[in-house]
């Protein structure tokens, strides 16, 4: 089995690279399941079906350039897709040989500031997935 530093991973908006991400974390997908178990069946183990395909959130930290274009409140920033509400076309990039590319649709529902007095500027962005995640 192969292992991999994370360091190359890349997460872009309609092919364009968001600036200074240092973290990405998810999506968590998972799959919701409900108990089916009856009173005839043959045997006492509970029994369930898989349901509603869930995609969960993506979250970047950045380091927080207020002038990047993929930052700013300007078209084709981070604070313009979340004040428009817009869904917008994702991909994160794996830093496998292949590269391994998980494309979706999500919505920016948070955009956080950090301002430490001894760091730097920072921004924690989360992002919504809606619809169906492509697994490439």
């Amino acid at each position: 089995m192969a292992k991999y530093a994370a360091y190359g991973c890349s997460f872009t908006k309609s092919g364009t690279e968001y600036a200074g991400v240092t973290n990405i974390s998810g999506p968590g997908l998972s799959v919701d399941t409900e108990d089916v178990t009856s009173h005839d069946q043959a045997t006492a183990w509970e029994e369930h079906v898989a349901t509603i395909l869930r995609s969960g959130d993506v979250t970047l930290d950045i380091v927080y350039d207020p002038a990047a274009a993929t930052h700013k409140y300007a078209a084709g920033g981070l604070l313009y897709d979340l004040v428009q509400r817009t869904a917008i076309s994702c991909t994160l990039v794996f830093s496998d040989a292949a590269p391994t590319t998980w494309s979706f649709s999500a919505f920016v529902t948070g955009f956080e500031p950090g301002m430490p007095v001894d760091g730097y500027l920072s921004a924690s962005v989360s992002l919504k997935l809606t619809g169906a995640v492509t697994l490439v």
